[in-house]
């Protein structure tokens, strides 16, 4: 549940016992997430009206200095971060920002966050669905094509971007194709246009589509039609079977949810399980989370800064309401993300946000990491439109042991009982003694009390997953 979540909050807990345990849940999850009713999670997003605005409208706003396209983009970060704070789909989600990334466009850029909003929503539709058809989508999405320069690649001049990327980064991965490769993807894929500047609409030219024989890796076709879009349906389709894609992706999935070495004898079994489906991405999973890997890797992975934040948000029980002026903490909430290292999908390179942990693993990071929980612990900052949970939620009203009482703070926060370990750097954060009785009148309630709760989310048993 944590790997394939953003942490459990008290509505998890509870549809994972409504379910019958967490792999009835996860089973749920992959192929009925709409049995989860997930509107408090749907309707935030029109808290931000340009969410919903056409490229158009957006670029002619952009124009008139009414609203940049990076506010715009900022909006986005800020849905999606509350978004996973919401949800009770949270596979879905933790799918759809895998894909998102691995095939990954920018927020960041004045001309594809245009698009950039419709191209989220398109890899949310097929995140649990199949590979194939997720490439197909993407690869030829206005928002791609303008971020890898395909929009305005001609039969004259073809751009190789695309085409490379696709290559190395989407399916077959580096090293496994040559510049010959490189040429013929991009000729293929000519003909895709966008209506840069203008009216930013999607178009297909005949015209500018390359014709003639092209040759990629296994894939051949005589291409002699002025309409090529069959030829790149076809070569979509290969690539998303070919097995080194299949070798590509399933290494990635166990690299995020495994650990950052993954045994090879896992990713070929994924990868014939992918294969053997049609590139189905669920039973993938399924086959992933049954395997002993998975199981004998808890805690291994390192929560990246959005994650981070969301799970913070999670734990603590923070409820956003909608945001009123400038400092409301739904807006706060992604430059907290950004502190910490990444705001969601602004990694400027084409590869995408990273998925290992020695990225993440930073003295930098880590200080950044304490210095949020510790302000959000004592519900310093970010204040406006927010409501945090009293010291009163975790302390009962007659004396309890400082062990017992890090024991229920832990299964509250992160819903699994206090380690030893936990309870010793408690003890140090707070100098309270294991036995120490705690009331009402204590130092740790009237004051302390977010030394406690920054203290667990200090703890690798919130910050790893």
């Amino acid at each position: 549940m944590t790997r394939f979540g953003y942490g459990v909050d008290a509505t998890q807990a509870a549809d994972v016992r409504r379910a019958g345990g967490a792999q009835a849940w996860f089973e749920q999850q992959l192929t009925r997430p709409g049995s989860f009713p997930d509107r408090d999670a749907e309707q935030v997003r029109r808290w931000w009206p340009d969410l919903e605005r056409k490229p158009a409208d957006l670029w002619k706003r952009q124009l008139a200095e009414v609203r940049g396209g990076w506010q715009v983009m900022e909006d986005y970060g800020r849905w999606l971060l509350v978004r996973r704070i919401r949800t009770r789909r949270p596979v879905l989600e933790k799918m759809t920002e895998f894909w998102e990334a691995m095939l990954h466009v920018p927020v960041s850029g004045d001309a594809h966050f245009t698009w950039r909003v419709d191209y989220g929503d398109t890899v949310r539709r097929h995140a649990l669905g199949r590979f194939d058809q997720l490439l197909a989508e993407t690869t030829t999405h206005p928002a791609m094509l303008i971020f890898l320069s395909a929009a305005t690649s001609t039969k004259r001049a073809p751009n190789e971007n695309l085409g490379r990327e696709l290559l190395e980064l989407h399916t077959l991965g580096t090293g496994n194709y040559d510049e010959d490769d490189v040429k013929a993807s991009a000729r293929i894929l000519t003909g895709h246009h966008v209506d840069l500047w203008e009216t930013w609409a999607a178009s297909y030219v005949e015209d500018d589509h390359w014709t003639g024989p092209v040759q990629v890796k296994g894939f051949r076709h005589e291409n002699g039609k002025k309409d090529g879009r069959e030829v790149t349906r076809a070569y979509l389709r290969y690539l998303a079977h070919h097995p080194l894609t299949a070798h590509h992706l399933c290494e990635r999935l166990a690299t995020k949810f495994v650990r950052d070495d993954p045994p090879q004898s896992l990713v070929r079994r994924l990868a014939k399980v992918y294969l053997k489906n049609d590139t189905a991405i669920v039973p993938v999973l399924r086959a992933l989370v049954a395997s002993k890997e998975f199981r004998s890797s808890a805690g291994q992975k390192l929560r990246d800064p959005s994650e981070d934040v969301v799970a913070t948000y999670r734990a603590l029980g923070v409820r956003l309401d909608r945001p009123r002026g400038a400092d409301s903490g739904v807006h706060a909430i992604l430059w907290q993300a950004s502190g910490l290292g990444l705001a969601p999908h602004a990694w400027p390179r084409p590869d995408g946000t990273p998925v290992r942990n020695d990225v993440w693993a930073s003295p930098s990071r880590a200080l950044g990491s304490m210095e949020m929980h510790w302000s959000m612990a004592g519900g310093w900052w970010p204040t406006a439109d927010l409501h945090y949970r009293k010291p009163s939620a975790w302390v009962p009203s007659k004396p309890i042991r400082f062990a017992d009482l890090v024991d229920e703070v832990s299964r509250d926060l992160l819903h699994r009982p206090a380690t030893g370990r936990l309870v010793t750097t408690a003890s140090l954060a707070t100098g309270c003694r294991a036995k120490e009785r705690i009331d009402r009148d204590h130092g740790l309630y009237q004051w302390g009390f977010p030394r406690l709760l920054a203290a667990v989310l200090d703890s690798p048993d919130h910050l790893a997953c």
